[in-house]
């Protein structure tokens, strides 16, 4: 079996200069976890996940500290939503995972599978050609389990 069997096509993209309220809008309003980000030629560049808005624990430099982190910017009791206010303007960019970790439509399941136990995460986004045409979550890989089919649906 290849990716592009269970993969969810056609993939939802954001450019890279688009700010992370409009990639947050974008993923609220399609329901998805995640977007592969793209340059002007549509090549991926990096991929941007819910995981991205939220808080990240860091370690101070030379400390055995760690602090929480959203956007790069430690985080204050309070004033978090000073730091989201500002994040609205930030550019994708800043924050994006890069390089981009994808796999192409024609590897196989076993290869997707690796590939996500290698990197942990959840999501990966689907290539041809090095542009994004879809995205395959570990979610999508339940539906084996239901031999293709969603539970409670018809069909």
């Amino acid at each position: 079996m290849k990716v592009r069997e269970i993969m969810n096509a056609p993939a939802v993209v954001v450019r890279e200069d688009c700010t992370l309220q409009e990639a947050a809008e974008t993923m609220l309003a399609k329901k998805i976890g995640c977007l592969p980000v793209v340059n002007d030629g549509a090549a991926i560049v990096g991929i941007v996940t819910e995981s991205d808005f939220a808080a990240r624990e860091a370690g101070i430099p030379f400390s055995l500290f760690r602090f929480p982190q959203v956007f790069g910017r430690w985080m204050p009791p309070e004033g978090v939503e000073q730091i989201y206010e500002a994040a609205r303007r930030t550019q994708v960019r800043q924050i994006m995972t890069r390089p981009a970790v994808f796999v192409e439509e024609d590897d196989s399941l076993e290869a997707l599978l690796e590939k996500m136990l290698r990197t942990g995460f959840h999501r990966l986004p689907v290539v041809r050609d090095g542009k994004p045409v879809g995205v395959v979550a570990r979610h999508d890989l339940l539906r084996l389990l239901c031999g293709g089919r969603v539970p409670g649906t018809a069909g």
